[in-house]
C-alpha cells in the first residue's frame, strides 16, 4: 500500500513537471514574443515622450542662437563663415544625455503592463485579465548629435535651422525573454533669418555631438 502511495505521489509530480514544462514551452514560443512586439510600441512611444521632453527642458534653458552660432563678415560685410561654438554644444549636449538616460532608467525600472487579452486580440476583455509588466534598461549611453539646414528664405536671405537628434539603445525584457529596441528623435530647437549670401564653403558644424 505504501509503494502504490508513493508510485501515485512520484507519477503526480512528473505529470505537474510535464504541464508545466508544457506551459513555460508554451510562454517562450508564444505568448512572450506577442507581449515583447506589443511592449516595443509601448516603450517606443513612451522613449519618444520622454526624449521630446528632455529636449524641450535642456535646449530651452541653455540653447541660445546668437550665443553660440557666430556669423563671421569681410570688410564689406560678407559672409565668410558660420561657425558654431563647438564646446557650448557639447556642454549641452552632454547635459541632454545625462538628464536622457536618467529618466530612462527611472520609467524602464517601472515598466509598461500589457494586458494578457491584448496578446489574444481579445477585445472583450479588454483590459481586464492578467498583465505582464515590460520592463526596459538603457544599453549603453544615449548618444547626442546636431544637424544644421539652410533654407532660401526671399531675396538675399537664408534660413538656417538646428536640429538636435538623440538616439539610445534599450533592452526590453519580460520573463524568460529580452529584445534589443533603439530609439531615435530628432526636434528642431533654433532657427533664424541671415541677411546676405552664405557660400557652401563657409559652414563650420563639424565636432559637434557626443
Amino acid at each position: 500500500m505504501k509503494k502504490l502511495t508513493k508510485l501515485y505521489i512520484i507519477t503526480f509530480f512528473i505529470i505537474i513537471s510535464i504541464f508545466f514544462s508544457i506551459f513555460i514551452y508554451y510562454l517562450d514560443k508564444n505568448i512572450m514574443p506577442s507581449v515583447l512586439s506589443i511592449g516595443d510600441g509601448e516603450i517606443k512611444s513612451l522613449s519618444t515622450e520622454i526624449i521630446n521632453k528632455n529636449i524641450l527642458e535642456v535646449c530651452t534653458k541653455e540653447f541660445d542662437y546668437g550665443d553660440i552660432m557666430k556669423i563671421e563678415k569681410d570688410d564689406e560685410g560678407n559672409i565668410v563663415m558660420v561657425r558654431a561654438d563647438v564646446v557650448k554644444l557639447n556642454i549641452i549636449s552632454s547635459k541632454l544625455a545625462l538628464e536622457a538616460q536618467e529618466d530612462l532608467k527611472k520609467i524602464g525600472a517601472v515598466g509598461v503592463k500589457i494586458p494578457l487579452s491584448y496578446v489574444f486580440n481579445n477585445s472583450i476583455l479588454g483590459e481586464l485579465g492578467p498583465k505582464i509588466n515590460v520592463k526596459m534598461v538603457p544599453v549603453g549611453r544615449v548618444d547626442i548629435k546636431y544637424d544644421t539646414e539652410f533654407q532660401s528664405a526671399g531675396i538675399n536671405q537664408t534660413r538656417h535651422k538646428i536640429y538636435v537628434e538623440v538616439y539610445a539603445k534599450l533592452k526590453l525584457t519580460v520573463p524568460f525573454d529580452s529584445k534589443d529596441i533603439e530609439v531615435k528623435v530628432q526636434m528642431p530647437i533654433a532657427e533664424t533669418i541671415i541677411v546676405g549670401k552664405i557660400p557652401k564653403t563657409s559652414i563650420s558644424f563639424d565636432g559637434i555631438g557626443k
